[in-house]
Protein backbone atom coordinates (compact mmCIF):
# COMPACT_ATOMS: atom_id res chain seq x y z
CA UNK A 1 0.00 0.00 0.00
CA UNK A 2 1.24 3.30 -1.10
CA UNK A 3 1.22 6.05 1.53
CA UNK A 4 1.67 8.42 -0.94
CA UNK A 5 -1.61 7.57 -2.98
CA UNK A 6 -5.31 8.06 -2.01
CA UNK A 7 -6.99 4.61 -1.22
CA UNK A 8 -10.65 3.95 -1.84
CA UNK A 9 -12.13 2.10 0.80
CA UNK A 10 -14.54 -0.25 -1.31
CA UNK A 11 -15.40 -2.74 1.15
CA UNK A 12 -16.87 -0.16 4.04
CA UNK A 13 -19.76 2.07 2.95
CA UNK A 14 -19.69 3.51 6.43
CA UNK A 15 -16.78 5.64 5.49
CA UNK A 16 -18.49 7.04 1.67
CA UNK A 17 -18.11 10.54 1.29
CA UNK A 18 -21.08 9.57 -1.41
CA UNK A 19 -23.54 9.78 1.35
CA UNK A 20 -24.85 13.37 1.84
CA UNK A 21 -25.80 12.38 5.43
CA UNK A 22 -22.22 11.34 6.48
CA UNK A 23 -20.90 14.07 4.29
CA UNK A 24 -22.92 16.52 6.94
CA UNK A 25 -21.88 14.76 9.93
CA UNK A 26 -18.21 14.37 9.10
CA UNK A 27 -18.25 18.06 8.62
CA UNK A 28 -19.92 18.87 12.50
CA UNK A 29 -18.32 16.03 14.13
CA UNK A 30 -14.27 15.79 15.08
CA UNK A 31 -12.07 13.44 13.31
CA UNK A 32 -11.38 10.40 15.39
CA UNK A 33 -7.71 10.04 16.39
CA UNK A 34 -5.94 6.94 15.09
CA UNK A 35 -4.72 4.47 17.79
CA UNK A 36 -1.25 3.33 17.54
CA UNK A 37 -0.37 -0.64 18.13
CA UNK A 38 2.66 -2.88 18.62
CA UNK A 39 2.48 -6.19 16.68
CA UNK A 40 4.83 -9.26 18.68
CA UNK A 41 7.70 -8.57 16.45
CA UNK A 42 7.98 -4.78 17.86
CA UNK A 43 6.77 -3.10 15.00
CA UNK A 44 5.13 0.20 15.49
CA UNK A 45 1.22 0.05 13.83
CA UNK A 46 -1.02 2.72 13.56
CA UNK A 47 -4.46 1.94 13.05
CA UNK A 48 -7.68 4.37 12.44
CA UNK A 49 -9.54 4.39 15.63
CA UNK A 50 -13.01 4.16 13.88
CA UNK A 51 -11.93 0.89 12.77
CA UNK A 52 -10.49 0.76 9.40
CA UNK A 53 -7.74 0.03 8.13
CA UNK A 54 -4.49 0.38 9.31
CA UNK A 55 -2.66 3.42 8.66
CA UNK A 56 1.24 4.07 7.15
CA UNK A 57 3.62 3.99 10.10
CA UNK A 58 4.56 7.55 11.64
CA UNK A 59 8.28 7.81 11.39
CA UNK A 60 9.11 9.94 14.76
CA UNK A 61 10.52 13.88 13.25
CA UNK A 62 14.47 14.46 13.46
CA UNK A 63 15.73 17.12 16.09
CA UNK A 64 18.13 19.66 14.91
CA UNK A 65 22.11 19.74 15.99
CA UNK A 66 21.50 22.90 17.75
CA UNK A 67 18.25 21.82 19.65
CA UNK A 68 19.97 18.43 20.71
CA UNK A 69 22.74 20.82 21.99
CA UNK A 70 20.78 23.05 23.53
CA UNK A 71 19.49 20.46 25.29
CA UNK A 72 22.47 18.46 26.33
CA UNK A 73 23.71 22.40 28.28
CA UNK A 74 23.45 23.16 31.53
CA UNK A 75 22.44 26.73 32.19
CA UNK A 76 24.49 27.07 35.23
CA UNK A 77 27.16 25.90 33.40
CA UNK A 78 26.84 28.57 30.81
CA UNK A 79 26.84 30.86 33.76
CA UNK A 80 30.51 29.65 34.78
CA UNK A 81 32.15 29.90 31.41
CA UNK A 82 30.41 33.48 30.69
CA UNK A 83 32.25 34.31 34.22
CA UNK A 84 35.50 32.80 33.30
CA UNK A 85 35.60 34.54 30.07
CA UNK A 86 34.72 38.28 31.73
CA UNK A 87 37.55 37.22 34.32
CA UNK A 88 39.96 36.57 31.57
CA UNK A 89 38.97 39.79 29.62
CA UNK A 90 39.16 42.37 32.93
CA UNK A 91 43.08 40.77 33.43
CA UNK A 92 43.85 41.01 29.98
CA UNK A 93 42.66 44.69 29.63
CA UNK A 94 43.88 45.64 32.95
CA UNK A 95 47.80 44.16 32.18
CA UNK A 96 47.81 45.83 28.62
CA UNK A 97 46.69 49.21 30.30
CA UNK A 98 49.25 48.90 33.03
CA UNK A 99 51.99 48.65 30.08
CA UNK A 100 50.52 51.41 28.22
CA UNK A 101 51.03 53.27 31.49
CA UNK A 102 54.90 52.45 31.80
CA UNK A 103 55.52 53.20 28.57
CA UNK A 104 54.52 56.56 28.98
CA UNK A 105 56.29 57.48 31.98
CA UNK A 106 59.91 56.01 31.44
CA UNK A 107 60.87 53.67 28.23
CA UNK A 108 64.38 51.99 27.97
CA UNK A 109 66.47 52.62 25.33
CA UNK A 110 69.43 50.27 24.77
CA UNK A 111 72.66 51.96 22.69
CA UNK A 112 73.61 50.05 19.28
CA UNK A 113 76.82 49.92 17.98
CA UNK A 114 76.01 52.69 15.63
CA UNK A 115 75.22 54.80 18.19
CA UNK A 116 78.93 54.35 20.11
CA UNK A 117 80.39 55.35 16.84
CA UNK A 118 78.54 58.14 16.83
CA UNK A 119 79.05 59.17 20.57
CA UNK A 120 83.31 58.54 19.87
CA UNK A 121 83.12 61.40 16.81
CA UNK A 122 80.47 63.50 17.44
CA UNK A 123 78.55 65.23 20.03
CA UNK A 124 75.15 63.98 19.65
CA UNK A 125 71.86 62.97 21.97
CA UNK A 126 70.69 60.10 22.22
CA UNK A 127 67.33 59.77 23.59
CA UNK A 128 64.98 61.78 25.34
CA UNK A 129 64.45 62.61 29.50
CA UNK A 130 61.67 60.26 29.79
CA UNK A 131 63.80 57.57 28.34
CA UNK A 132 66.62 55.70 30.00
CA UNK A 133 69.67 54.80 28.52
CA UNK A 134 71.19 51.14 29.52
CA UNK A 135 74.70 50.02 28.93
CA UNK A 136 75.45 46.97 30.11
CA UNK A 137 79.09 46.42 29.06
CA UNK A 138 81.93 48.05 30.95
CA UNK A 139 81.91 52.12 30.19
CA UNK A 140 85.32 54.23 29.94
CA UNK A 141 85.62 57.73 29.62
CA UNK A 142 88.15 59.35 28.49
CA UNK A 143 87.41 63.00 28.43
CA UNK A 144 85.15 64.76 31.21
CA UNK A 145 81.73 63.48 32.08
CA UNK A 146 78.99 66.14 32.85
CA UNK A 147 76.05 65.69 35.23
CA UNK A 148 73.61 68.27 34.67
CA UNK A 149 70.73 66.80 37.09
CA UNK A 150 71.00 64.24 39.75
CA UNK A 151 73.39 61.39 40.05
CA UNK A 152 72.20 58.29 41.71
CA UNK A 153 75.11 55.26 42.57
CA UNK A 154 73.67 51.97 43.54
CA UNK A 155 76.82 50.16 43.85
CA UNK A 156 80.27 51.08 45.68
CA UNK A 157 81.82 54.39 44.51
CA UNK A 158 85.58 54.22 43.72
CA UNK A 159 87.61 57.06 42.82
CA UNK A 160 91.54 56.75 41.82
CA UNK A 161 92.57 59.74 42.11
CA UNK A 162 91.95 63.33 43.60
CA UNK A 163 87.79 64.05 44.14
CA UNK A 164 87.13 67.56 43.75
CA UNK A 165 83.28 68.91 45.17
CA UNK A 166 82.03 72.14 45.84
CA UNK A 167 79.71 70.72 48.26
CA UNK A 168 79.50 67.98 50.03
CA UNK A 169 75.87 66.66 52.00
CA UNK A 170 76.17 63.21 54.00
CA UNK A 171 72.77 61.88 55.61
CA UNK A 172 74.54 58.90 56.63
CA UNK A 173 77.59 57.59 58.71
CA UNK A 174 80.50 58.41 56.67
CA UNK A 175 84.13 56.56 57.02
CA UNK A 176 87.09 58.11 56.07
CA UNK A 177 90.74 57.13 56.23
CA UNK A 178 92.50 59.97 55.03
CA UNK A 179 91.49 63.78 54.42
CA UNK A 180 93.01 66.27 53.95
CA UNK A 181 90.14 69.54 54.13
CA UNK A 182 91.14 73.10 53.70
CA UNK A 183 88.17 74.98 55.59
CA UNK A 184 85.88 72.54 57.76
CA UNK A 185 82.65 74.19 59.36
CA UNK A 186 81.01 71.50 61.59
CA UNK A 187 77.36 73.04 62.68
CA UNK A 188 76.40 70.18 64.98
CA UNK A 189 78.63 68.57 67.23
CA UNK A 190 81.71 67.02 66.43
CA UNK A 191 83.06 63.85 68.28
CA UNK A 192 86.64 62.27 67.98
CA UNK A 193 87.22 58.41 68.42
CA UNK A 194 91.09 59.23 68.55
CA UNK A 195 93.76 62.18 68.87
CA UNK A 196 93.55 65.34 67.43
CA UNK A 197 96.31 66.24 65.58
CA UNK A 198 96.67 70.62 65.11
CA UNK A 199 99.98 71.37 63.21
CA UNK A 200 98.95 75.25 62.57
CA UNK A 201 96.76 76.23 66.08
CA UNK A 202 93.22 76.33 67.15
CA UNK A 203 90.81 79.20 66.99
CA UNK A 204 88.04 78.69 68.95
CA UNK A 205 85.37 81.83 69.25
CA UNK A 206 83.20 79.68 71.51
CA UNK A 207 83.29 77.92 75.10
CA UNK A 208 85.02 75.06 75.27
CA UNK A 209 84.41 72.07 77.42
CA UNK A 210 87.47 69.80 78.29
CA UNK A 211 86.89 66.72 80.82
CA UNK A 212 89.97 65.36 80.48
CA UNK A 213 93.81 66.51 81.01
CA UNK A 214 95.06 69.47 78.41
CA UNK A 215 98.27 68.66 77.78
CA UNK A 216 100.51 71.66 75.68
CA UNK A 217 103.96 73.09 75.41
CA UNK A 218 102.64 76.47 75.08
CA UNK A 219 99.73 77.99 75.83
CA UNK A 220 98.76 81.66 74.70
CA UNK A 221 95.27 82.78 75.72
CA UNK A 222 93.69 86.57 76.72
CA UNK A 223 91.88 85.53 79.49
CA UNK A 224 92.46 82.78 81.67
CA UNK A 225 88.92 82.12 84.29
CA UNK A 226 90.06 78.87 87.01
CA UNK A 227 86.76 77.59 88.62
CA UNK A 228 89.11 75.60 90.72
CA UNK A 229 92.38 75.79 91.89
CA UNK A 230 95.40 76.03 90.24
CA UNK A 231 97.96 73.73 90.63
CA UNK A 232 101.66 74.46 89.63
CA UNK A 233 104.85 71.99 89.35
CA UNK A 234 106.98 74.96 87.49
CA UNK A 235 107.96 78.64 87.94
CA UNK A 236 105.40 81.10 87.23
CA UNK A 237 107.12 83.38 84.48
CA UNK A 238 105.07 86.96 84.39
CA UNK A 239 105.79 87.92 80.67
CA UNK A 240 104.58 91.05 78.68
CA UNK A 241 105.99 94.39 77.79
CA UNK A 242 108.64 96.54 80.07
CA UNK A 243 106.50 99.28 81.38
CA UNK A 244 107.94 102.43 81.56
CA UNK A 245 110.50 103.85 84.50
CA UNK A 246 110.32 107.44 85.41
CA UNK A 247 112.96 108.95 87.43
CA UNK A 248 112.20 110.99 90.93
CA UNK A 249 113.52 113.28 92.79
CA UNK A 250 114.54 111.21 95.89
CA UNK A 251 117.29 110.11 94.34
CA UNK A 252 119.51 113.48 94.56
CA UNK A 253 121.66 115.16 91.75
CA UNK A 254 122.94 112.63 89.30
CA UNK A 255 120.95 109.74 90.85
CA UNK A 256 119.40 106.90 88.21
CA UNK A 257 116.94 104.50 88.39
CA UNK A 258 116.49 101.27 85.71
CA UNK A 259 113.03 98.12 85.55
CA UNK A 260 113.60 95.18 84.19
CA UNK A 261 109.87 93.17 84.16
CA UNK A 262 106.59 93.58 83.25
CA UNK A 263 103.05 94.86 84.07
CA UNK A 264 102.68 91.80 86.34
CA UNK A 265 106.26 91.53 88.04
CA UNK A 266 109.67 93.43 87.82
CA UNK A 267 113.11 94.30 89.70
CA UNK A 268 113.43 97.68 90.32
CA UNK A 269 116.92 99.04 90.69
CA UNK A 270 118.12 102.69 92.19
CA UNK A 271 121.28 104.49 92.35
CA UNK A 272 121.28 107.76 94.79
CA UNK A 273 123.47 111.14 93.80
CA UNK A 274 124.18 114.24 95.77
CA UNK A 275 121.83 115.57 98.33
CA UNK A 276 118.75 112.91 98.06
CA UNK A 277 115.45 114.43 99.50
CA UNK A 278 112.51 112.86 100.61
CA UNK A 279 109.55 111.40 98.24
CA UNK A 280 109.63 109.37 95.11
CA UNK A 281 112.22 107.03 93.56
CA UNK A 282 110.46 105.95 90.56
CA UNK A 283 107.20 106.34 88.75
CA UNK A 284 106.01 103.01 86.81
CA UNK A 285 103.84 103.40 83.86
CA UNK A 286 102.05 100.07 82.79
CA UNK A 287 101.93 99.59 79.24
CA UNK A 288 98.69 97.96 79.66
CA UNK A 289 96.13 100.27 81.72
CA UNK A 290 93.82 98.05 84.47
CA UNK A 291 90.17 97.88 84.78
CA UNK A 292 90.46 98.56 88.33
CA UNK A 293 93.14 99.45 91.06
CA UNK A 294 95.29 96.78 90.90
CA UNK A 295 96.98 94.76 93.97
CA UNK A 296 100.63 95.82 94.23
CA UNK A 297 103.39 93.87 96.22
CA UNK A 298 106.74 95.45 96.98
CA UNK A 299 109.83 93.94 98.70
CA UNK A 300 112.94 96.12 99.40
CA UNK A 301 116.10 94.47 97.97
CA UNK A 302 119.27 95.24 100.41
CA UNK A 303 120.08 96.67 103.85
CA UNK A 304 119.84 100.11 102.28
CA UNK A 305 116.47 99.47 101.20
CA UNK A 306 115.45 97.91 104.78
CA UNK A 307 116.89 101.18 106.69
CA UNK A 308 114.11 103.32 104.32
CA UNK A 309 110.61 104.83 105.39
CA UNK A 310 108.48 104.16 101.91
CA UNK A 311 105.31 103.77 100.61
CA UNK A 312 103.74 102.81 97.74
CA UNK A 313 101.26 105.24 95.21
CA UNK A 314 98.98 103.22 92.99
CA UNK A 315 96.21 103.47 90.28
CA UNK A 316 95.07 101.60 87.14
CA UNK A 317 97.89 103.34 85.07
CA UNK A 318 101.13 102.61 87.15
CA UNK A 319 102.63 102.57 90.34
CA UNK A 320 105.32 104.94 92.33
CA UNK A 321 107.96 104.25 95.39
CA UNK A 322 108.19 106.73 97.70
CA UNK A 323 110.14 107.46 100.77
CA UNK A 324 109.69 109.78 103.66
CA UNK A 325 113.26 109.82 104.56
CA UNK A 326 116.22 110.60 102.66
CA UNK A 327 118.34 108.12 101.41
CA UNK A 328 121.93 107.43 101.99
CA UNK A 329 123.73 109.46 99.19
CA UNK A 330 125.74 107.14 96.67
CA UNK A 331 123.80 104.21 98.03
CA UNK A 332 123.03 101.32 95.64
CA UNK A 333 119.74 99.30 96.24
CA UNK A 334 116.46 98.24 95.14
CA UNK A 335 112.42 96.82 95.14
CA UNK A 336 110.89 93.93 94.08
CA UNK A 337 107.16 94.53 92.99
CA UNK A 338 104.18 91.83 92.12
CA UNK A 339 101.02 93.28 90.56
CA UNK A 340 97.78 91.37 90.34
CA UNK A 341 94.28 92.75 89.29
Amino acid sequence: MDPSQLQEDKANNIHSLEDSDGADEKKDSKPAEPSVTKSEDGKTQVVDASGGAELPELKPKKESFIKKLWHKFNIYLMLFFLVIVLAVGIVVILTLKSKQDAQKTITSQELSQSALQQLANTDVTVGDAKQVLTVQSNAVFAGSVLVRSNMEIAGTLKVGSELTLSSLKVSGATQLSDTSVNNLTVSGTLTLQGALTIKNGINVSGNSNFTGNITSSSITTGQLQLNGDLNLTHHITAGGTIPTASRGTAVGGGGTVSLTGSDTAGSIQINTGASPPAGCFIAVTFSQKFTGTPHIAVTPIGSGAAELTFYVDRSTTGFSICTTTPAPVGQTFGFDYIVLD
